[in-house]
């Protein structure tokens, strides 16, 4: 995949591993809104696949596709373990989280504090690399803390370059491991977007992606203009219609309006499915709540789907009667710039 893009100058759009949000029934929905769109797991500890419920951490629809799976952790061996488990998974990319900073992650010595020891991210990624049959990649910081971005992230580069890597995804900004909550990292530092910019042109052929502030399209498609990569997290999930408008605006698809009615009946037999396996209809509707950002009717559609989808047998008419009062002739806002 990265190889190839790398080929052709294709660029890879993706939406971001985000904790408690990108699970099975969300990247489901997604894949409803856009073929192209490189989708990704939330983050899964190495030791939970090791240890855990497999099936259940792992399994995933076959509509998803692509998807990459997001390990956490810090042990080599424990790390190639899970890459070998989720194997027979079929995922598509295997990333490794080096820029999570919460303190659940820092107390297992992985994530964002991982940035301070880049030697052992570079033998994490070898020993995936011996085991993977999908591309390796990273996602990291810009830096940790106290640390100079401009010294360490070239160095950081060139340690995961020497270790094989596929691609490096690159957030552009540090994380403080002490003092700012996730939310708060996710905010508080200041983007760098132009070191970012120069580590990709100083490693023209390596595929380096970019992530980090990115609210809509047209600010992708500029550091697109430079970058082989682009991903976006809380603004494709909040704001979920832009999506619909990736396969026209970033993969120069035919534009094609969306058809709403389609996507309302997908994801009422997927609720369906869902609920007739023992889940909940709020399980699926909760990531839908962002999708009319802009639209007549978005306020009453986004009420109807929070509070009707978690009554006693609620069932997938939630979603009709959602679709039903939003005008989808009437945007007041465009979804892109």
């Amino acid at each position: 995949m990265y190889a190839e893009a790398l080929k052709t100058g294709r660029k890879i759009f993706a939406v971001a591993p985000m904790i408690d949000w990108t699970d099975r029934h969300c990247r489901y929905f997604h894949r409803q809104l856009t073929a192209h769109a490189l989708l990704y797991t939330e983050m899964i500890v190495a030791d939970a696949i090791i240890h855990g419920p497999r099936e259940r951490l792992l399994s995933h629809s076959p509509e998803e596709h692509p998807v990459a799976l997001q390990l956490g952790g810090s042990d080599p061996a424990k790390l190639a373990e899970a890459v070998r488990i989720a194997g027979d998974y079929g995922y598509d990319e295997i990333n490794l989280n080096v820029g999570c900073p919460s303190d659940r992650v820092q107390s297992g010595t992985f994530g964002a504090c991982l940035m301070k020891t880049p030697e052992l991210v570079a033998d994490c990624v070898t020993a995936m690399k011996r085991v993977a049959r999908v591309p390796v990649t990273v996602k990291c910081r810009i830096g940790v803390d106290e640390q100079e971005p401009s010294a360490v992230l070239p160095d950081f580069l060139a340690r995961m370059i020497g270790a094989g890597v596929d691609a490096v995804w690159i957030h552009a900004r540090k994380a403080w491991l002490q003092g700012l909550s996730p939310k708060e990292n996710r905010e508080i530092p200041p983007l760098d977007y132009e070191i970012v910019h120069r580590m990709k042109r100083e490693n023209p052929d390596v595929f380096l992606g970019i992530n980090g502030g990115i609210t809509d399209l047209d600010q992708a498609a500029r550091h697109l203009a430079i970058m082989d990569g682009v991903m976006l997290g809380r603004a494709a999930y909040q704001n979920a219609g832009l999506l619909a408008e990736v396969d026209e605006t970033i993969f120069a698809e035919p534009h094609q309006e969306p058809d709403w009615t389609a996507l309302r009946d997908a994801m009422m037999a997927y609720a369906d499915r869902v609920m007739a396996a023992g889940g909940r209809l709020n399980h699926v509707t909760r990531h839908m709540v962002g999708l009319f950002q802009g639209f007549a009717g978005a306020r009453r559609y986004r009420q109807i789907l929070s509070a009707e989808s978690t009554r006693p047998g609620a069932g997938p008419e939630v979603i009709a009667a959602a679709f039903a009062v939003v005008d989808v002739e009437g945007r007041t806002t465009r979804q892109v710039g």
